[in-house]
C-alpha cells in the first residue's frame, strides 16, 4: 500500500437519536461534535437517521402502506381489465 492516500481511521460514535441508541466503532468518518462515551474519553460523534435499534427489519415492527389507495389510483388510471 502507498503511504499517505489513505483516510485517518479512527474510533467514532455512531448515534441513533430516535431510539436512544449508540456504538462505538472505528471509522474513516469524522465530526465537529463529540460526546464523552462511558470509557470516559471524548470521541466524534455522527447522527443517524436509522439504525439497527430502528430499522423495521431488525425490530420486527412493520410500517402499515397504503396499498388499497395505490390500487384504486392505478384502476382510476389504466381502468380495470
Amino acid at each position: 500500500m502507498r503511504k499517505d492516500i489513505h483516510p485517518p481511521y479512527a474510533p467514532v460514535v455512531f448515534r441513533d437519536k430516535a431510539a436512544g441508541f449508540a456504538f462505538l466503532t472505528r471509522s474513516t468518518a469524522t465530526s465537529p461534535k463529540t460526546v464523552e462515551w462511558e470509557d470516559g474519553n471524548t470521541y466524534p460523534v455522527i447522527d443517524v437517521e436509522v439504525s439497527s435499534a430502528s430499522h423495521p427489519f431488525y425490530t420486527g415492527t412493520a410500517r402499515v402502506m397504503d396499498t388499497a389507495g395505490r390500487v384504486e389510483r392505478f384502476e382510476r388510471r389504466f381502468g380495470k381489465r
